[in-house]
């Protein structure tokens, strides 16, 4: 039961924050000692529970602040920005200040009831900064073999092939480091297993799943495929019926599922029937390529759900 709920708009140094059940809006520092007179300002560890804050991911600027809160015993809900924005202007609220995102997003928080989550581990924060890390050289990796196919001049060159090899060793360490992570906690490492055991998974898609999919293996079919942004969209009006898509969700999780489902098609055995399924049925080459994506996503949650890993199906 919510009892109360207080926005939160996060900038680096400070914490403007508003109070729905009052109208209070107070500003804090952004430090310890803000955290702790935020958690005061409500009552203190006594006044926090079945309190909701709501705030807008800011890098490395909530972390600290979300792990106060989540250590009191505040529900925490993060929204996505875009999300809120949207409803600012839906309520036709133009003007943008941190005091006036601050009364926004506690008035959301309220009106919508959003469902609080359980805040990241330090692990997974530690692990998030190393793909975060990994995903930033894997861009410069690629920019790097582009530019080797236009340069004539032998110390650039040389140059950019050492850029390339200083590359390759960084991204190295940090899968070494992602798997040492992984391989220290028994939870993540179980998880870890049963995600590689199934066709398709390598360990690079693993870490993605564990890291930017935490939820895996507590969802609903519906709720894994809507959070992936691997269910489709229905598009009809009236007697009009358009074509479905998919939309939303979490990016990073379908781009990391891209290569494992052409894989899969070509060595998973249940999901290359299904693949060859669609095709026969007239889909798109992109649509049941989706299809396939969306099926290891489930597989997936099914598996870590059941905590066993994969097995073919018996013919």
């Amino acid at each position: 039961m919510t009892n109360d709920t207080i926005g939160v708009d996060i900038s680096k140094d400070h914490l403007d924050a508003h109070r729905v059940s009052d109208g209070a809006s107070r500003r804090f520092a952004n430090d310890s000692a803000g955290h702790q007179a935020f958690v005061d300002w409500q009552g203190g560890l006594e006044g926090v529970h079945g309190v909701r804050a709501v705030y807008e991911p800011t890098g490395p600027y909530h972390r600290a602040f979300e792990r106060r809160l989540a250590a009191a015993g505040f529900a925490l809900v993060k929204v996505n920005p875009r999300q809120a924005r949207r409803f600012a202007e839906a309520t036709g609220t133009l003007a943008k200040t941190d005091r006036l995102d601050a009364a926004m997003l506690a008035r959301m928080g309220a009106l919508l009831d959003l469902e609080a989550r359980p805040v990241r581990s330090p692990v997974l924060s530690d692990l998030k900064d190393l793909h975060m890390a990994r995903q930033a050289l894997v861009k410069n990796r690629t920019a790097a073999k582009n530019r080797a196919k236009n340069l004539t001049l032998p110390i650039l060159k040389r140059h950019n092939a050492e850029q390339l090899r200083q590359i390759e060793r960084q991204m190295a360490a940090i899968d070494k480091e992602i798997m040492a992570l992984i391989r220290a906690d028994p939870d993540l490492a179980r998880r870890f297993a049963i995600l590689v055991s199934i066709p398709g998974i390598s360990a690079i898609t693993a870490f993605a799943l564990l890291i930017d999919m935490p939820e895996l293996g507590t969802l609903s079919n519906g709720q894994a495929a809507s959070l992936a942004g691997l269910a489709p969209i229905a598009r009809q009006s009236g007697t009009w019926t358009g074509r479905a898509f998919i939309r939303g969700g979490r990016a990073n999780v379908r781009q990391a599922l891209y290569m494992p489902a052409l894989v899969a098609m070509r060595f998973n055995p249940d999901l290359k029937a299904k693949y060859d399924q669609l095709k026969a049925a007239g889909k798109a080459q992109k649509v049941a390529i989706t299809a396939i994506m969306r099926k290891l996503v489930l597989l997936a949650n099914a598996l870590l759900r059941d905590s066993r890993k994969w097995t073919p199906a018996l013919p």
